[in-house]
């Protein structure tokens, strides 16, 4: 196949290398261009002394209540199976109507929304109960379902349905899918699944953050005692736990699993007062001015709101989220032909393949907690947080991919002479792909790094939290969707410019 022309520049060759280039030069010159302007202030201190306890506590570690340990592993898995369960069901529905724009609207507003965001709100109704858990990661993980199943199913070949003619409807609509599209793409929608349920693990985890009984609670707890010997143990269990997932996520065991996971819920802590929904979304969280009729006093609330705390945290989460996105790719870059046996050989993959187990599998929040004993309470550890997390993540697919591409030979060259003119070359497009798809998860992660202290949108909102002021806390989550909305969308833009397309990330 010829290379394709530009019709302005008609002897200029537009290579996918040179698109990809493009795309990240672009990034480089963003990141560069919120260097300046992200609070990343580093603080002296003497972290020496903390990170020695740390280190020997994750070396060391230690648990005297083993019960506590297995009820919390359990909770967690609890949450994350059947909001899985639940979620993906939901998210094949939405995704048949995906070309809606009202469906996708409605996608990307959900997932929006973080789940310690949702438990936040769903808190105030429920309560701290099993219900508040399951919705606050069922709810966002629908409309990631919907929108990663929408595009998986738009990339399968549509020969087999162009040759059955049935009549227009909804009904023939999901007739023609179920015997077209979606036995084409279930191993995609299977495998993608799984890796969804692996992400509700750290979801689930992080819900302890606001009081559930999952792993996050006693993890927050040890590392604000100091107790670094219990976490070490808690971050141990639940590496584990995920590092053998293949293992122990048999389909055959599943309906056990549910059995045993409604058996696990935690009890309401606390009261849960259902009765209170209809007040809490018809007057606690709208201003008062709106609530009396006030237009103008409405508009000057808004107008205080969005220059003290909406646009201050919106700046910053922007600009902590570009850092991060444009770091994520150079330690991807670095990180993941350790993991690749191609590239590393067998035996040094294994070790590869465990960082980058130890680097997804640790919430950003503790990593963030880490660097932020090291360089004080700014951005940067957050930036780090973020771009370690994230690139464990993509680096993991990267390496993956790279291992089952099918277009080795025997003659190909070895070490970094292949990293750098064979592998990186043909997975530069998936990485980027699952770079872009990530950059949404990243804002959102961003932003609730302010519940640590820094100054992003959660810190505003997590603030709003605790004065008891549900109406500022909806206004600023309402802001930080309609930024994910935009990123969404000059995600989707990149990914176009850059020649990539890739379902799941």
């Amino acid at each position: 196949m010829l290379p394709a022309l530009n019709p302005a520049h008609p002897f200029t060759v537009q290579s996918t290398a040179r698109r990809l280039t493009g795309v990240i030069a672009l990034l480089a010159i963003l990141a560069a261009i919120a260097l300046p302007w992200a609070d990343l202030a580093m603080v002296q201190s003497e972290p020496w002394p903390e990170l020695k306890r740390l280190a020997t506590g994750l070396l060391l570690p230690y648990w005297d209540e083993p019960t506590i340990l297995l009820e919390s592993l359990g909770q967690t898995l609890a949450f994350a199976l059947l909001a899985v369960t639940l979620s993906a069901p939901l998210g094949m529905v939405l995704a048949l109507v995906f070309h809606c724009r009202v469906v996708r609207w409605f996608c990307a507003a959900v997932r929006s929304v973080h789940e310690l965001f949702w438990g936040l709100l769903l808190m105030q109704v429920f309560g701290l109960s099993a219900t508040t858990g399951l919705l606050a990661i069922l709810i966002p993980y629908t409309g990631v379902f919907a929108k990663v199943f929408a595009e998986t199913l738009a990339l399968q070949d549509k020969t087999p349905a162009r040759s059955i003619s049935l009549k227009p409807g909804f009904t023939s609509q999901l007739a023609l899918w179920s015997y077209t599209r979606i036995p084409q793409a279930l191993p995609a929608l299977l495998s993608y699944t799984r890796y969804r349920f692996e992400c509700a693990l750290r979801s689930s985890a992080i819900l302890g953050f606001i009081g559930l009984p999952t792993l996050g609670f006693h993890l927050e707890t040890a590392f604000k005692q100091g107790l670094y010997g219990q976490a070490g143990a808690l971050l141990w269990a639940f590496l584990i736990l995920i590092g053998t997932l293949r293992y122990w996520l048999q389909p055959r065991l599943i309906p056990v699993y549910l059995i045993a996971a409604v058996w696990l819920l935690p009890e309401t802590i606390g009261f849960s007062n259902s009765g209170y929904l209809w007040q809490f979304v018809s007057r606690d969280i709208w201003p008062t001015p709106l609530l009396n009729g006030d237009l103008a006093g409405t508009v000057n609330w808004a107008s205080r709101m969005w220059q003290e705390q909406a646009w201050p945290g919106l700046v910053q989460t922007v600009l902590l989220t570009q850092l991060a996105l444009f770091l994520t790719l150079v330690i991807t870059l670095v990180v993941y032909p350790m993991a690749s046996k191609v590239v590393a050989g067998r035996l040094n993959a294994r070790i590869g393949h465990f960082l980058l187990l130890v680097m997804r599998s640790t919430p950003e929040m503790m990593l963030a907690f880490v660097f932020m004993l090291l360089f004080g309470p700014s951005g940067l550890p957050a930036v780090l947080a973020l771009a370690i997390h994230n690139s464990g993540l993509i680096g993991y697919l990267v390496a993956r991919n790279s291992d089952a591409d099918q277009r080795h030979r025997l003659d190909d060259p070895a070490g970094i002479a292949r990293y750098a003119y064979l592998e990186t070359p043909r997975q530069l497009p998936s990485l980027l792909a699952w770079l872009f798809y990530r950059w949404e998860v990243m804002l959102r992660e961003s932003a609730i790094m302010g519940v640590l202290g820094i100054t992003t949108l959660g810190f505003y909102i997590d603030s709003a939290f605790e004065e008891i002021r549900y109406d500022r806390a909806f206004f600023l989550i309402l802001v930080t969707v309609a930024l994910t909305v935009v990123v969404d969308g000059c995600s989707r833009w990149l990914r176009n410019k850059a020649g990539v397309e890739s379902a799941g990330g």
